[in-house]
């Protein structure tokens, strides 16, 4: 299935690559990293991990492609700026979605998921089906969601939600607890 996985800065793609350590990867191909672009150390985790995939015949394989995307919003910007980065980082993240057409998306967390998958979901609601959206909250949300996945959860865009404290799954019952995965 074609998978595009979206990374974030500090801890997110620690906790991504993480998960993707679990994922049997021929099921998950082609592979589409996409990281903020003014995020310089992500896509260079990934490519870490992707260089370190051996296929069943001992031979190195890359099936996967690196890719950018406006941020929304910076740390520190304001909101009422954000407004206009928003649209362009939506508008982009339209035409990366039209030329992925991924079958999952995954995401954990970092606000550049919440536009790609804004536009997974209205695709949805006019009938083209490209994506399911798995969405993992990060493990350092403990008590309550972060604003992707609060925003993700009250609209009801992800079509699987995991935190990874019981507590949240008390406060938030549609979203599935599978425990700690890092």
């Amino acid at each position: 299935m074609s998978t595009l996985i979206v990374l974030g800065s500090g801890g997110h793609t620690a906790e991504m690559i993480n998960v993707l350590s679990v994922l049997q990867k021929d099921w998950f191909t082609p592979r589409f990293y996409i990281a903020a672009a003014t995020d310089n150390m992500s896509l260079q985790k990934a490519r870490v991990l992707e260089d370190s995939l051996i296929d069943t015949t001992g031979d190195k394989v890359v099936s996967a492609k690196f890719m950018q995307i406006y941020r929304s919003r910076e740390v520190g910007q304001s909101y009422i700026t954000s407004i206009g980065t928003t649209l362009i980082a939506v508008a982009h993240a339209l035409c990366l979605m039209i030329k992925i057409r991924p079958q999952v998306i995954l995401c954990n967390g970092p606000g550049t998921c919440v536009p790609l998958c804004i536009i997974a979901f209205l695709f949805k609601v006019v009938g083209i089906r490209w994506s399911s959206i798995f969405y993992v909250e990060s493990i350092a949300r403990v008590k309550r969601l972060s604003l992707s996945g609060l925003l993700l959860y009250k609209l009801r865009i992800a079509d699987q939600f995991v935190v990874q404290w019981p507590q949240l799954q008390r406060k938030y019952p549609r979203a599935q607890h599978v425990g700690r995965l890092m």
